[in-house]
């Protein structure tokens, strides 16, 4: 919500345990454990390592997570990130350049069951076909 407080768990700070709220949450220093943010959203910083199980409205990785993050909105994996552990979110955003590592469960607002699918990276490029483009097809 608009003019809503966030609170930051600081650089240099460092929490083992249970961590929960009514407010987003941004971490930009260690927590272990899990974080429980109902209603609310989380922000992993792009300094931050988070090894933690998270229950969150929406989450923003621009860090390191490692567990898994059970979204009721959206999760969304920027640029630099490294997320390993599970997704199960309404909405899944994946920028260039981040890395994840899990299986995805996408389920709808609307109660029904979404897609379930494994995300694998594309294989590298000295892996792909040199083939002219109407050889794959079996067209000249």
């Amino acid at each position: 919500m608009p003019g809503e407080a966030t609170a930051v768990i600081g650089k240099s700070v460092q929490i083992r345990g249970e961590v929960k709220g009514n407010e987003d949450l941004v971490v930009e220093g260690l927590v272990e454990g899990t974080i429980t943010l109902s209603e609310n959203r989380l922000t992993v910083g792009p300094n931050a390592r988070v090894t933690a199980n998270v229950a969150a409205r929406d989450v923003v990785v621009q860090g390191t997570l490692q567990g898994d993050i059970h979204a009721v909105g959206r999760v969304e994996l920027r640029s630099g990130s490294t997320m390993t552990g599970d997704i199960h979110a309404a909405r899944l955003s994946v920028e260039d350049n981040a890395v994840f590592s899990g299986k995805v469960e996408l389920a709808g607002t609307g109660g029904t069951e979404g897609a379930k699918s494994s995300y694998a990276a594309p294989p590298p490029a000295s892996a792909m076909s040199t083939a002219p483009a109407g050889a794959l097809f079996g067209t000249n």
